[in-house]
């Protein structure tokens, strides 16, 4: 069977690092790469691949198609529907079905290395990464979040998201400028190029750190911060969820991360 992740720009994916990895430590004979979709033909690609006739099994999906990906699904899981994105295509039969693995991979990660209360929460950033992380937050416990961005009219789609979370969060947006380490936990969406000292030294001092990004590492946010979770964490987890749902098998996870921190490093040597 075929597997893949898409995107736009993807060559620096590490998503297929992981799923070989794990591909091999379960002795699965299957394929993953990384394939460039640009905006606009996720659906058209899609299409074109005759699902498991085809020998293509399941899609990963990474910026910036994963609202496309939630519209050409035919099954949407509840948490896509949710999160109001899609970052996993499972192709069964004639149908596609549309899940998030960001939202539970991201709670994963967190409570991997972090036990601690998280009752207020700042988002940096408000994209589709953003809701979902946010989400995680409030599933974590979260009752507050601040979504914090540099046009906060940006950011209108992920604090309404955040906000349908059943139990019902208060959710306020501002300026990339008042995030602060007044809360329990950050989440940082945005670039390196975007964290800033003046940002990296408001929030110095919060409890949990939490920085999607992944390469490069570290990062300035990742400097601050009693705990630190990074993007390889949060890569894993959902890599790992979406694993078992192309497979039907339990994710390797020390495989699968040990690969993913052996790439890094390859990749500053």
């Amino acid at each position: 069977m075929r597997c893949a992740v898409l995107g736009d720009p993807i060559a620096h994916s590490l998503s297929p690092v992981l799923h070989r990895a794990g591909y091999v430590a379960v002795g699965l004979d299957w394929s993953y790469d990384a394939v460039q979709v640009r905006s606009g033909d996720l659906a058209g690609f899609v299409d074109g691949l005759g699902g498991p006739e085809g020998g293509w099994r399941g899609l990963s999906v990474t910026a910036p198609l994963k609202r496309e990906a939630l519209a050409r699904a035919d099954v949407v899981s509840a948490r896509a529907e949710l999160v109001g994105s899609a970052n996993t295509l499972l192709l069964t039969g004639q149908q596609v079905h549309a899940d998030n693995t960001d939202l539970p991979g991201a709670v994963a990660a967190v409570r991997e290395r972090y036990d601690g209360t998280i009752r207020h929460a700042t988002i940096l950033g408000g994209g589709a990464t953003a809701a979902a992380t946010g989400l995680a937050m409030v599933d974590l416990g979260a009752s507050t979040v601040l979504v914090a961005v540099r046009r906060p009219e940006r950011a209108r789609e992920a604090a309404e998201r955040i906000a349908a979370h059943p139990s019902g969060p208060r959710v306020d947006v501002v300026g990339l400028d008042d995030a602060s380490d007044d809360t329990d936990a950050i989440v940082s969406t945005i670039p390196v190029s975007a964290q800033t000292e003046r940002l990296a030294a408001a929030c110095a001092g919060v409890p949990l750190m939490f920085d999607v990004v992944y390469d490069p590492w570290p990062t300035p946010l990742s400097a601050v911060g009693s705990v630190v979770v990074s993007g390889l964490d949060l890569l894993v987890h959902q890599a790992a969820l979406q694993f078992t749902a192309f497979t039907g098998l339990a994710a390797p996870l020390a495989e699968m991360r040990a690969a993913g921190e052996a790439a890094l490093r390859e990749r500053v040597s």
